[in-house]
């Protein structure tokens, strides 16, 4: 199967749809080739292919299924979606298909954190607001030999805080402490742009008050994690290793200045290495997996995937692995079965990009040009094909426009948190997809973007990009006034 590469472009030489593929150069277009650049590509106003839909695009336009699904497979999305939506509840309850919260959580259902399956936001300060979709990731260094030798054998990604874990849960059952609360304070800087626009980007600074189960450890290192919209992770998921592996340049021998690479991570499901393509750092290899780690770090609630009904809690925390556990037969002895998980699994793989009804507008045409121009498609990969996976119906042999590489790379030490995960330093992130940005405001009444929320519009989520990015950045703060909005304009068609 083919991937189309940063390096490439299509050029349409007529107004019939006879494309001709030619070769950049390692250097950005010069300006006067813009007229070039902005063309449309056939298909690229379907971002998912077929699974593509045309429902309205009001506040639930993340939620529809893929529009290849067979009538038969609507029922399973439509299951999905309720145990998407399910409020899980303390054991033990009446209810034993829906008990096991906990005991310490950050949410009480998937949409709590994914509302209506988009973006979270950074509403954090206690006691003023209660963190929901966002929360921090706790690790330490290695302290051991046996630690450092699961490190680098990639066996697990991260050596959690001995008493907090790998999370900091910040709501519990009754009868036991929240583990703490989430407090941010934001330091205003100004930057200015070629044409004398002043933009204020706020930088985050995180702490951690109320610590019921006493201190933190002293090297403990933290990372804000903000929900991400949960569009097109099939499609991800089915994009082939060999393509990731074609993008990929650790050593940057092109001399571009982008050396992207893969996260190596461990698939509990395979027992080896994978690809990572799922979380900011690319710290799960699979929707499966990325869907039973959430059940159990965000609810607390044990699977046949994950099977310890306590979630996140540790053996220093006596009284949290004390509580009722939610375990049925029923559930295949575990809080939720693996039918469950498997239709969780189903709806996620097949929420479906929106059309995108605005790809041959001649301002959007021009911003997409100036996006290339500047540089930003040597990450954000627009294009790729998924190849024929009969198992995988919606998803297979689809020309899909997610704008990743999925890989990671360096963004500088402005964005960086400190905190490695497998293989990822803590400066590299993976370069997150697109696809239905611009309906960020539509479906959850806000913009706030990257990792933690800290940007408020595109705009300055571009301008906190550094390291690997500094220079598309720069050309970005170079652009006239007409060229910078018609970049924000593609943009907010995607």
């Amino acid at each position: 199967m083919r991937a189309v590469f940063p390096r490439q472009r299509l050029i349409n030489f007529s107004s019939a749809p006879v494309l001709m593929l030619a070769l950049l150069s390692t250097s950005a277009p010069a300006a006067e080739e813009v007229d070039q650049l902005a063309i449309y590509t056939p298909g690229e106003e379907r971002p998912g292919g077929e699974t593509s839909h045309r429902k309205p695009r009001d506040r639930h336009v993340f939620s529809q299924p893929s529009a290849n699904m067979s009538f038969a497979d609507r029922l399973s999305f439509g299951l999905g979606d309720s145990l998407f939506d399910k409020i899980w509840v303390p054991s033990p309850s009446s209810t034993t298909a829906s008990d096991g919260l906990g005991p310490l959580y950050n949410a009480r259902s998937c949409d709590q954190c994914h509302q209506r399956d988009g973006r979270g936001q950074p509403k954090a300060n206690w006691p003023e607001a209660l963190a929901t979709s966002l929360f921090l990731r706790l690790s330490i260094p290695p302290q051991t030999d046996t630690q450092r030798q699961q490190l680098k054998r990639g066996r697990i990604g991260a050596i959690p805080d001995p008493t907090y874990g790998i999370q900091l849960q910040n709501r519990a059952i009754n009868g036991l402490d929240a583990e703490g609360h989430m407090q941010i304070t934001y330091t205003e800087s100004q930057v200015s742009l070629a044409d004398g626009t002043q933009v204020s980007l706020r930088k985050p600074t995180y702490h951690i008050s109320e610590l019921k189960y006493g201190p933190l450890h002293s090297q403990i290192m933290l990372s804000p994690r903000l929900a991400p919209p949960m569009l097109g992770l099939g499609l991800l998921e089915a994009i082939p290793d060999s393509a990731i592996m074609a993008l990929s340049d650790p050593d940057d021998l092109n001399g571009d200045g982008i050396s992207g690479r893969p996260n190596w991570v461990w698939d509990q499901q395979q027992e080896q290495l994978a690809i990572g393509r799922f979380g900011w750092k690319a710290g799960n290899p699979s929707v499966l997996q990325q869907t039973v780690s959430a059940l159990s770090h965000d609810i607390g609630i044990g699977t046949p995937y994950q099977p310890s009904p306590y979630g996140d809690c540790t053996v220093r925390q006596t009284a949290c692995l004390a509580q009722p556990e939610g375990n049925t037969p029923q559930q295949d002895n575990s809080e939720a079965s693996a039918e469950l998980v498997e239709l969780l699994v189903f709806y996620s793989r097949n929420l479906a990009p929106p059309v995108r009804p605005d790809a041959q507008q001649p301002e959007v045409l021009r911003g997409k040009a100036i996006f290339q121009r500047s540089g930003c498609s040597n990450c954000h990969q627009p294009s790729f094909e998924t190849p024929n996976e009969p198992n995988l119906a919606e998803q297979s042999a689809q020309q899909i426009w997610p704008y990743t590489d999925l890989l990671l790379h360096d963004m500088g030490e402005g964005l960086a948190d400190h905190r490695p995960e497998y293989s990822a330093t803590g400066r590299e992130w993976k370069t997150p997809p697109l696809w239905g940005i611009g309906l960020t405001n539509t479906v959850n009444g806000h913009q706030y973007f990257l990792h933690d929320g800290r940007a408020r519009t595109l705009l300055e989520a571009i301008l906190w990009h550094g390291g690997e990015a500094a220079n598309a950045r720069q050309k970005v703060i170079n652009l006239a006034t007409s060229e910078r909005h018609a970049l924000i304009t593609f943009l907010e068609s995607l």
